[in-house]
């Protein structure tokens, strides 16, 4: 199936990479293609697409390392310096194959590479499937938090197939659910519950399932997405969980998975919102029943409360030195601290009191 988004086409189903060649000379047409995956990915998949893609036009194979933390200004430089030396023309473009880090990585690299080229997106875990590689985000982390540079650049497709989600880890695949779960936790408390109705269909990697998951999360992000480009308003929703998620991500040294993140995140940022009186105290008791039902942790690692604080006050969507958090109302409904504002200002005392209860 093919959904909108805006200016590109998000095609979703089982077996759309045995359609790359076709999909790119409509969707992305170029004179040259580098394949950018990691060395986890660059084994599994790059080289048959690289064959696949090099019928219709030369493709080169450019890996890093797998894992968060060589999203870095490191491996972008060693990236771009590789597209150099493998002759990518300003009629070149990029396929980001992989995950979230890999989708991140090379479209920063695409967005960056002679003041910026083409680029498709080719998810191959649900994490990257459901929200990575919609909205036009690219970046890289520092030391000091997640993502802190980066630059806006829709893809011109994106291209996931869920039968390379078969050989996901199952850690993995929890990880993507707790994308999934924000999703309707945020925008459609019908779609939450049917996500707890078909787990048993999720983690059997029923095909069928897995496309309508993907399917109903990218129509939510999709349409955030459209209606606020650059995140000055309503785009803010996507970040709920993400907040504390990406602090304790920081905080741990990325040892933690981001959907793993997200989920502690959001179980302790509808804690928060209760505390504020901005979020039904129900919402806290549905996130932590439907995240452990994939594994997914609900508690906060023994990392110091101020650390975590200090982190998020560097955060992106910190706003005058205050730290604002997109919390839900209830499940399917975000709350607001007034129209067109869809974030919530908390104190600094009432953020490492839940930090700390949370541990």
């Amino acid at each position: 199936m093919a959904l909108g988004a805006g200016s590109y086409d998000i095609t979703i189903g089982d077996g759309v990479l045995g359609g790359i060649a076709e999909a790119l000379a409509s969707a992305c047409p170029a004179a040259t293609y580098a394949v950018i995956a990691d060395s986890t990915v660059a084994g599994l998949f790059a080289e048959q697409l690289a064959r696949d893609v090099s019928v219709y036009r030369p493709c080169h194979v450019i890996t890093f390392p797998a894992g968060e933390w060589n999203k870095s200004i490191e491996e972008w430089s060693g990236v771009i310096d590789r597209m150099i030396a493998a002759g990518i023309g300003r009629d070149g473009a990029v396929i980001a194959l992989g995950g979230g880090v890999t989708g991140d990585l090379a479209g920063f690299a695409a967005a960056t590479y002679l003041r910026g080229i083409p680029y498709v997106q080719v998810p191959t875990t649900l994490l990257a499937m459901i929200d990575s590689s919609i909205g036009g985000k690219t970046g890289i982390d520092t030391a000091h938090g997640k993502n802190l540079v980066g630059a806006f650049h829709q893809p011109k497709a994106v291209l996931a197939d869920v039968s390379t989600l078969t050989g996901l880890p199952p850690l993995h695949l929890s990880s993507g659910m707790a994308e999934a779960l924000k999703h309707g936790a945020i925008a459609d408390a019908d779609y939450f519950r049917w996500i707890g109705e078909r787990q048993e269909a999720i983690r059997s990697r029923d095909a069928a399932t897995l496309v309508e998951l993907v399917r109903r999360s990218v129509e939510i992000k999709a349409g955030v997405v459209s209606e606020d480009e650059r995140e000055s308003g309503m785009r803010a929703v996507l970040n709920f969980g993400h907040t504390i998620g990406h602090a304790v991500e920081t905080v741990g040294g990325y040892q933690s998975l981001h959907g793993e993140a997200v989920a502690i995140g959001m179980v302790a940022e509808a804690r928060l919102g209760a505390r504020l009186g901005a979020t039904d105290r129900e919402v806290e008791v549905s996130l932590v029943a439907a995240a452990e039902a994939f594994n997914l942790p609900t508690r906060i690692p023994d990392y110091p409360a101020e650390d975590l604080l200090d982190v998020m006050k560097r955060d992106k969507k910190t706003r005058a030195g205050t730290v604002r958090f997109a919390l839900p109302q209830r499940i399917g409904t975000m709350a607001q601290s007034k129209p067109e504002d869809w974030t919530i200002e908390a104190s600094e005392s009432s953020i490492l009191e839940v930090l700390r209860l949370m541990q």
